[in-house]
């Protein structure tokens, strides 16, 4: 987790160099500068998408994920059209959303333009439908393809993995069969052979 973005500048060229590892959770919350600015966020000003197509150039590997907020305070559905505009843009590899709720002593809870319960979970269902789309698509290139996991877990027959792109508890999971060489804790070499929404198959490199 790095923030604010000159942070992650600075260490983009270690992960390209193999130093720290390729994934980074930044708080971009939203994508309009309108609502960015109405949550006092530093970033209303920034241009996200440049910045995340730079640190993928310079860090081909990396893996994204953030999370965001529909329904704060005065969204609009030009607000909201934006955020869904700007995911498909970004490509993120994971994400999460939040639908908006007072926090005592906030000072969001002052600010008018409250969003009705129905528009915030219509709001939600489409930015989730929209970002399931969006990793289902990713994951799916990645089917042929080699890389490193560590086991997690053996159960039924099969092991529970995760690669260099999946937080523990948090992101999806890379499943293969289980062998004498899949115990837990151990590293492995598998081959991406099928892909879900959130979730790789696998079976062992030869």
């Amino acid at each position: 987790y790095v923030y604010p973005y000159p942070h992650v500048d600075a260490v983009i060229p270690l992960m390209s160099a193999g130093q720290l590892l390729p994934y980074l959770d930044l708080p971009f919350q939203h994508a309009s500068p309108t609502v960015l600015k109405r949550m006092r966020r530093p970033a209303h000003a920034e241009n996200t998408l440049a910045r995340i197509q730079q640190w993928r150039r310079e860090c081909p590997q990396l893996t994204l994920r953030s999370t965001f907020i529909v329904g704060f305070p005065g969204e609009s559905d030009a607000d909201f059209e934006l955020l869904l505009n700007w995911l498909d843009e970004a490509q993120l590899d994971r994400v999460g959303c939040f639908k908006y709720s007072h926090v005592a002593g906030a000072r969001a809870n002052e600010l008018d333009g409250a969003v009705p319960d129905e528009v915030m979970a219509q709001r939600y269902a489409r930015f989730m439908e929209r970002a399931a789309g969006i990793s289902s698509a990713r994951l799916s290139r990645r089917v042929g393809q080699r890389c490193q996991v560590l086991v997690d877990r053996v159960q039924g027959g099969e092991a529970v993995a995760r690669s260099a792109g999946d937080a523990p508890e948090i992101d999806g999971v890379v499943r293969l069969p289980a062998s004498a060489a899949t115990r837990p804790g151990e590293f492995v070499n598998v081959e991406i052979i099928a892909a879900d929404t959130y979730d790789l198959r696998a079976r062992l490199a030869n």
